[in-house]
Parts: structure tokens; sequence; C-alpha cells
């Protein structure tokens, strides 16, 4: 999903579920106005707060895109359907100078 798309769709209140997998410390610093924060290996471990509805749209950021990567492919292989990265992950996001809340 591209950032300008995803603000949109944030400032429309139609945003969907974006997980943000990285430490809880980037995490903090700031992210994406409403994400969830499940760092990669909670995924991997099932320890994670995503939603149960394998239907659910989600967005999956990081920081550069790597651990994002894997989560990504972790989600659909525990059977989530509507899974894409956002371009541009964290990095991206800040550069555009978008909202973000710590």
């Amino acid at each position: 999903m591209q950032l300008k798309e995803l603000s949109q769709r944030i400032k429309s209140k139609k945003a969907p579920t974006v997980v943000d997998v990285r430490t809880i410390f980037e995490f903090r610093k700031g992210h994406i106005p409403g994400a969830i924060h499940a760092p990669t290996w909670k995924i991997v471990l099932r320890l994670d707060q995503i939603p149960s509805d394998k239907n659910t749209e989600l967005v999956v950021t990081c920081e550069h895109g790597p651990r994002a990567q894997i989560a990504t492919m972790m989600l659909k292989a525990f059977g989530y359907r509507n899974v894409v990265l956002l371009a541009g992950q964290m990095a991206g996001w800040r550069q555009a100078k978008l909202p973000q809340e710590k």
C-alpha cells in the first residue's frame, strides 16, 4: 500500500489494521496513528495482538522492510488473506512528514 493512500484512509476513518513489527523502543518513538504493535518474533510465536478474523485488511510495516517481509510471510502462512506491505515503510512515512503517534 502506498503511503499517501494509507494516510488518506486514516483521515477518512476507513483505515486497514496497521501492524508495526518494530521493537517496542522504535514503536514508542513514533508510529502510524492507530497502529498495533506486534513485533515479528511475537507473530512467529503467535503471541501477538493481530485480529483473529483472517479476512481483516492488514498493512505491515517496520523501519526499512525486512522484518515486515518476514511478518507478512508468517501472517499469510497462518491463513491471513489480505496482507500487504507498506511502501516505503516507517522511514518513508517519516520522510514524507506524515503524522505519528507516540
